[in-house]
């Protein structure tokens, strides 16, 4: 059975995703505090969380930054009341794959839920069929190697910090290389949103990984852009390996 991890302090609201969730023939999991919730999804990794932010203990923004640092490929849906949209962007950002308002609808947090839960269902055998082994993942380009399972970036042999959201962008565009992706399709299976608030979002994403990972920036030779269609990853090399 699919298990949900629910980390969520307010004991209504806790009642209210268990009763959604286990009518859906999902099997609940409930933390009521940070560090609880960090414990349960380090003792048995659920199919996806159902995230709170604020949070006795660890808040849910430290959590989100802990899960995908750990699994990146949990997806993660956080529950907030906080309307801000740099809120939302942040969140996004360290690798959250949805955000829902308080209050909400529950069939629309059921239905959000479960497309979060495809995606990553889908994520899986793509990465596979590349001949990426599942749970040694290596992306190696020009001078750079990534390695999706321990999030570890290097080039030219040393470290390279990078978010979440940057590893799976990169991760998105390594599945297709040389194929012209448009802004919307990045926005919409990278972040999961159809209207995200601007497709700025992907250009300032694919800046920061030129500026992290080619040798000029100015002068790109992995992330290009195709004016008028998209961006294209072009490894120059081959790119996937399998890493036993």
């Amino acid at each position: 059975m699919e298990t949900v991890l629910v980390i969520e302090d307010s004991r209504p609201m806790q009642r209210t995703l268990q009763r959604l969730f286990a009518a859906d023939s999902l099997e609940v999991r409930i933390a009521s505090d940070g560090v609880k919730g960090l414990e349960s999804f380090r003792q048995a990794p659920p199919n996806v969380v159902v995230l709170d932010l604020k949070l006795p203990g660890l808040s849910g923004k430290e959590l989100c930054r802990a899960f995908k640092a750990e699994m990146p490929y949990v997806p993660i849906v956080v529950l907030s009341a906080n309307t801000d949209v740099d809120d939302k962007v942040l969140l996004l950002e360290l690798g959250a794959d949805d955000y829902v308002t308080k209050p909400f609808s529950p069939k629309e947090l059921l239905a959000r839920v479960r497309r979060a839960m495809r995606r990553n269902a889908q994520a899986q055998p793509a990465a596979a069929d590349s001949g990426m082994a599942s749970l040694h993942n290596l992306l190696v380009f020009g001078d750079v190697e990534i390695n999706f399972t321990s999030m570890e970036a290097k080039r030219a042999g040393r470290l390279v910090s990078m978010t979440a959201q940057e590893f799976k962008l990169l991760k998105f565009l390594s599945l297709s290389p040389e194929r012209v992706i448009p802004r919307e399709e990045l926005l919409n299976k990278v972040w999961g949103y159809q209207n995200y608030p601007s497709t700025r979002t992907v250009d300032n994403h694919i800046l920061r990984l030129r500026q992290k990972l080619e040798s000029d920036p100015a002068q790109p030779r992995h992330f290009l852009t195709v004016h008028g269609a998209g961006y294209k990853f072009v490894p120059g090399n081959p790119a996937m390996n399998k890493k036993n």
